[in-house]
């Protein structure tokens, strides 16, 4: 890798989603001149790319950009890719990175490496057979697309001298925007789990949606986010935006709590690289209890508050 663009994603109006932070992190640790890519956000968003030790950032600069569309993104960054020679695209694995990261690759006829949770300064691993194996995967294309699986990368504090923040007008025309948003429903007061630092999961052991209350008092306890598996979302009692697993969403948080999950195999390729997984079941010989550092064998309607109360007190909540 000799040049990486980094794509940069605002969270809010002072800073990036953490998952760009990541990204700059991963990129910064192999050397290479980094430059970060971005189609919004203000200065001060921006600026905050210096603490973890990006120096140049570049702004696209377009009435098609105004309004979020992956095609006309995707169009943009792979113009500046062109334009500055750059070898190596580092984008997170999240939502947004799913929908362009694939459209740049096309485009620039480049190799793509998806969902990686290491990077070096010419390959990556990346987890296959539903988390239970990784392959060292190098491209042999001139340039290649890479999308970092999120939480995985500690975004480490590195302050640069300071930042230099350019702009970039690409050639775009309506032909490049053929996808728009229409609308925005934002999830207020929840914290997506694909992100989140802390997730609690629940599963069918719960018996019913009534019962997802248990689920929600202890991530509102620690600040988590909350999760559900498969049989959960199809069942209709929980949003698929909180599925975790392969027809889900892939997430590595720092805690999984796992509670009346079994731990089916599609489940398991969406969270097994959490760093440590507590599993909550009466069934002993769950799945589950494979893949999990800690594990409490018992009935979630017991062991569920309990497990609160006594984190409240520990947490002085």
């Amino acid at each position: 890798m000799k040049h990486i663009i980094v794509f940069l994603e605002p969270k809010d109006e002072h800073s990036l989603k953490r998952t760009s932070y990541e990204a700059i992190t991963a990129a910064r640790q192999t050397g290479a001149q980094i430059t970060g890519f971005a189609v919004s956000g203000t200065e001060t968003v921006l600026q905050s790319a210096a603490e973890y030790g990006l120096q140049n950032v570049v702004v696209a600069q377009h009435p098609l950009l105004h309004q979020y569309s992956s095609t006309a993104v995707s169009e943009a960054l792979s113009q500046f890719a062109t334009s500055v020679q750059a070898d190596t695209i580092v984008i997170s694995a999240n939502a947004t990175g799913k929908e362009i990261a694939p459209r740049i690759s096309i485009k620039l006829q480049a190799g793509f490496i998806p969902d990686c949770n290491e990077l070096s300064n010419d390959s990556a691993m990346r987890p296959v057979y539903a988390g239970k194996a990784k392959v060292h995967v190098k491209s042999n294309t001139p340039i290649t697309v890479y999308s970092l699986r999120p939480n995985v990368f500690t975004a480490k504090s590195h302050p640069s001298a300071g930042i230099t923040i350019g702009s970039f007008t690409p050639n775009l025309d309506e032909s490049h925007a053929k996808v728009k948003v229409i609308s925005i429903l934002k999830n207020e007061g929840h914290l997506d789990v694909s992100e989140a630092d802390i997730i609690v999961s629940g599963g069918r052991g719960l018996k019913g949606p009534e019962h997802f209350t248990l689920i929600e008092n202890l991530a509102g306890t620690l600040g988590a986010a909350v999760g559900a598996s498969r049989a959960v979302v199809d069942a209709g009692w929980r949003p698929h935006g909180e599925q975790v697993g392969q027809t889900g969403k892939t997430v590595s948080p720092s805690l999984y709590i796992a509670c009346g999950i079994s731990g089916a195999v599609q489940h398991l390729a969406g969270m097994s690289s959490s760093k440590f997984i507590l599993a909550i079941n009466k069934d002993k010989d769950a799945p589950i209890f494979k893949v999990a550092d800690y594990g409490i064998v018992g009935d979630v309607f017991e062991v569920l508050p309990v497990l609160n109360q006594k984190l409240k007190a520990l947490l002085g909540k």
